[in-house]
C-alpha cells in the first residue's frame, strides 16, 4: 500500500483541450466547410450529452454514415489520431508531476474512450511520464472502488479541472482524499459551475502552481 498517490486528470489539466477543440473547428472549417464543421459539432455534442465523455472518432463514424460519399472526410481520422498533443500540455504540466513524485505514485486517472483517450495521453508523452500508469474509465467518478483495488493507499489526492468530479469523488472517499482544483479551462471559469458545487481542497491559478506547494499541503 502506498502512502500517496496522485490521480491527475488529462483534459484541461494537463493538456489544454479547449486549444486542441479550437483547432478541430478550423480544421473542419478551413478544410469542409463552416457546414461541415457545424454538424460534426452538433453530432459530437450530442454524444458527449449521451456517453459523458469526448467521443471524437464515434462522431466521425456517425457523420460518415450521413455523407457517405465524401471521401475527403476520412482524412479527419488521420488529423485527429497524429495531432501533436505535446505541444498542448499546459506549461508547467511535466514539471508538476515530477514535483509531486518525491511524495508518492502518480496516476492519470482520466474518462473517455478506448482508442481515442489512450492515444491522446500516448501522443503526449503523458503514458512515458507516468510509467504507463494510467486508467481510463467513462465515468471515473464511478470507479473509485477500481482505483482503490489497482492502487491501493492510505491517501489519495485527485489534481482536476472539474469541480463536479472533485465534489463527487470526496462525497466518497471523504478525509482520504485531497481535492485540487487548478483553475484553467472553460469548466474552471464557468460562473454556474463554481456556484453549484462546493470548493476543492485546495484551488490553484494552473497546473504548473503546483510546484509552490509542499507535501503538508495535502495531509489530512
Amino acid at each position: 500500500m502506498d502512502d500517496i498517490v496522485f490521480l491527475f486528470d488529462v483534459d484541461n489539466t494537463l493538456i489544454d483541450n479547449d486549444r486542441v477543440q479550437h483547432d478541430l473547428k478550423t480544421h473542419l472549417a478551413e478544410t469542409y466547410g463552416a457546414a461541415t464543421r457545424d454538424r460534426y459539432w452538433a453530432i459530437f455534442e450530442e454524444r458527449f450529452t449521451a456517453l459523458g465523455y469526448a467521443d471524437y472518432l464515434g462522431a466521425l463514424e456517425r457523420y460518415r454514415r450521413e455523407v457517405p460519399y465524401e471521401p475527403r472526410l476520412l482524412r479527419l481520422a488521420n488529423w485527429l489520431i497524429d495531432y501533436p498533443f505535446a505541444e498542448r500540455l499546459y506549461p508547467g504540466a511535466l514539471e508538476a508531476v515530477r514535483h509531486v513524485r518525491q511524495w508518492g505514485r502518480v496516476v492519470v486517472l482520466s474518462d473517455g474512450d478506448a482508442v481515442f483517450q489512450p492515444r491522446k495521453v500516448e501522443r503526449s508523452g503523458l503514458w512515458s511520464a507516468f510509467d504507463g500508469e494510467i486508467l481510463i474509465f467513462v465515468h471515473k467518478e464511478q470507479e473509485l472502488d477500481a482505483v482503490e483495488r489497482l492502487y491501493p493507499a492510505r491517501r489519495y489526492v485527485l489534481i482536476d479541472d472539474k469541480l463536479r468530479i472533485l465534489s463527487a469523488v470526496k462525497a466518497v472517499w471523504g478525509d482520504k482524499v485531497a481535492t485540487v482544483f487548478p483553475r484553467q479551462g472553460h469548466y474552471a471559469t464557468d460562473a454556474r459551475v463554481l456556484e453549484a458545487y462546493a470548493p476543492a481542497d485546495i484551488a490553484i491559478g494552473g497546473i504548473r502552481d503546483i510546484v509552490a506547494l509542499d507535501r503538508n499541503v495535502f495531509a489530512p
